[in-house]
């Protein structure tokens, strides 16, 4: 972050100062709230969670380096100690980008968030030095720990902002306001904690009331082909730029089409032109992610060749999103086991049914490792059940359904969309899921793993690629 006194740091969050010798001595490196990622210079911000208090490992962080740690209590080291260190964190990120003066893009959405925060992020970096999170840092601590990495050269933030209550959105967005707002799309994430699409949608629309007026730079960029969010224009005094497939959207993709081994090309078209792109990435859905970049790079002043050049020589940027790696046998591996909601399952079967393509003529099969999708409350049975036809639908050759109760859910809905005999099965964890597969696969086949972050399915991709030989990582 910018270089700032610990007692600036202290007037800044309201807090107390606690066995500071000298509060002249700057913080120069990262904020951080895992001790073993203090570097020199590093303030560390202590929380109190469910199994971990921070506050325990105070001293090991500034012995590691860091200048002081940020906490609710004196903790026998150099500290500033404020009532709420979430609070406190937001105080300082907000006063930060206040001094920077760059340009802060937001971005939310029920699907897509991070692989588009990755895409915008390739694209800007072009254009100067560009802060963005890592990984998948966008809730009240996240944020502010991204927005805190900025410097003073930085020129472009890109905020990804997560959502599960009404309100969320409005105070991240009041913690680093945005120039630039971007909204994918409304689906059912979380859409047990929020009881439908239309109160997730106006959680997702509080980005762009948050906007400036158009007079003032303010600019909501929009999903043209989700209904619920184009309706968002009208709640927005920003200007709008429509992205989309539809004829009205001002950055729009034509002649889509998936190549043999399942890469989005498409043409672009732009205000200022049109040129032709081919994804590093797999799957059709990224062609909206892919838009979205485009319109927040049209916007920035980049040209749309530049733009072509750059979505094309993109890839991921974040772990386990469709992370696809070859083995030495010719067994390839597609990780995508970060997270899962209905919108990102039936994506990632579909790719893997494009994927899968090439590989079936040759005798190859395809096989979906699913796992449960997490917080989609009374529709859980009902979506999961329709992930499981889905992959009949796209021919998959086999599914294994990994897990309890919306497990048996996936594959009831196979069996009863014609998948019987040992099309599809359910195992009971990742261990047994492994087990299976490391007898079953042979050259040719894809593997998709998928499931929501808390049932821990990285592991079924990590074990099958544990004992082969390294190949490339496509898309990185």
């Amino acid at each position: 972050m910018i270089a700032l006194s610990l007692a600036e740091i202290v007037a800044i969050v309201g807090g107390q100062p606690h066995d500071i010798p000298d509060p002249a001595v700057r913080v120069t490196g990262p904020v951080v709230y895992d001790s073993r990622a203090v570097r020199p210079g590093s303030l560390f911000a202590a929380f109190a969670g469910d199994r971990v208090d921070g506050h325990d490992y105070a001293a090991a962080a500034v012995a590691s380096g860091a200048v002081a740690v940020l906490a609710t209590r004196p903790v026998g080291a150099p500290a500033i100690v404020v009532d709420d260190v979430v609070q406190a964190l937001g105080a300082l990120a907000r006063t930060v980008v206040e001094r920077l003066g760059a340009t802060a893009v937001a971005l939310t959405g029920s699907a897509g968030k991070t692989s588009t925060k990755d895409l915008i992020a390739q694209l800007l970096q072009r254009r100067g030095p560009t802060v963005w999170p890592e990984g998948n840092l966008n809730n009240e601590i996240g944020l502010p720990i991204t927005a805190l990495r900025a410097e003073e050269d930085t020129r472009y933030l890109v905020l990804e902002m997560g959502a599960r209550y009404i309100g969320d959105i409005r105070y991240l967005t009041g913690l680093v306001p945005p120039r630039i707002g971007l909204v994918l799309n409304v689906g059912t994430a979380h859409i047990g904690e929020f009881g439908g699409r239309e109160q997730i949608a106006q959680a997702k629309g509080e980005m762009v009331e948050s906007l400036p007026a158009a007079a003032d730079g303010g600019v909501a960029v929009l999903n043209a082909d989700d209904p619920l969010v184009r309706a968002m224009t009208s709640r927005t005094s920003a200007r709008v730029l429509l992205f989309g497939e539809s004829g009205e959207a001002d950055v729009r993709a034509e002649n889509v089409r998936l190549t043999a081994t399942g890469q989005p090309a498409f043409r672009l078209r732009t205000p200022s032109g049109c040129s032709d792109v081919t994804l590093r990435l797999y799957g059709e859905h990224h062609v909206s992610n892919a838009l979205a970049a485009a319109a927040v790079a049209h916007e920035l002043g980049m040209s749309v060749d530049e733009i072509a050049v750059a979505l094309s020589e993109a890839g991921t940027l974040s772990r386990w999103r469709m992370e696809v790696t070859e083995r030495s046998d010719g067994v390839t591996i597609v990780n995508d086991a970060y997270n899962a909601n209905p919108e990102s399952m039936r994506a990632a079967l579909r790719a893997l049914a494009a994927m899968g393509g090439a590989s079936q003529a040759r005798g190859g099969r395809t096989w979906a490792v699913l796992g449960p999708m997490a917080e989609l409350g009374d529709d859980s049975l009902a979506e999961h059940d329709a992930v499981g036809r889905l992959a009949v639908r796209l021919n998959v050759s086999k599914l294994v359904a990994v897990g309890g109760r919306e497990a048996s859910w996936l594959r009831l809905g196979a069996y009863n969309e014609g998948s019987w005999g040992e099309e599809s099965v359910h195992v009971s964890d990742a261990e047994a899921a492994v087990d299976l597969l490391r007898g079953e696969l042979r050259p040719g086949d894809v593997v998709l793993v998928k499931a929501s972050r808390s049932a821990g399915l990285e592991r079924v991709a990590q074990a099958l690629l544990e004992n082969a030989t390294e190949g490339e990582v496509a898309g990185r």
